[in-house]
């Protein structure tokens, strides 16, 4: 199953991208609710390199690592990568009307319902807009 997610934000194309692709602001906005942080991430933003995000509970009570390959890049327009679980995840950015829309598009995991799922990833799609809107 393939879900879809989006969200506009009203700063130019090479904001957004940067901050969706600076291990510094990644740490700043990857969090789907207040509980939980990143606490290290990593980026080498080119076909066949890899990144991690290491997603903790602030409580300590659970964390693990988001990491992946990328395998197509083109630059302020799309991302792809292949999660270590070997799901696929698609993200394309546009920009219009002094507005950059991000849609992406993600497999879905057996773990947790698809509902769940659009939910959490939606939550960090709507942290990184609030932070990007911020700075």
């Amino acid at each position: 199953m393939k879900i879809t997610i989006s969200t506009q934000i009203e700063k130019d194309i090479q904001t957004v991208w940067h901050s969706w692709n600076d291990p510094k602001a990644i740490k700043k906005w990857n969090a789907a609710s207040d509980d939980w942080h990143t606490t290290f991430a990593t980026v080498d933003l080119k076909v066949g390199g890899k990144f991690t995000s290491r997603m903790e509970a602030k409580d300590g009570s659970m964390s693990f690592d988001f990491e992946g390959t990328y395998t197509n890049i083109k630059t302020q327009q799309l991302i792809e990568y292949k999660l270590d679980d070997d799901r696929i995840v698609s993200i394309e950015f546009s920009f219009e009307n002094n507005t950059t829309t991000i849609k992406e598009t993600f497999e879905a995991e057996d773990e947790h319902s698809g509902e769940q799922q659009k939910n959490g990833w939606q939550s960090i799609l709507n942290n990184f807009k609030k932070y990007v809107e911020a700075n």
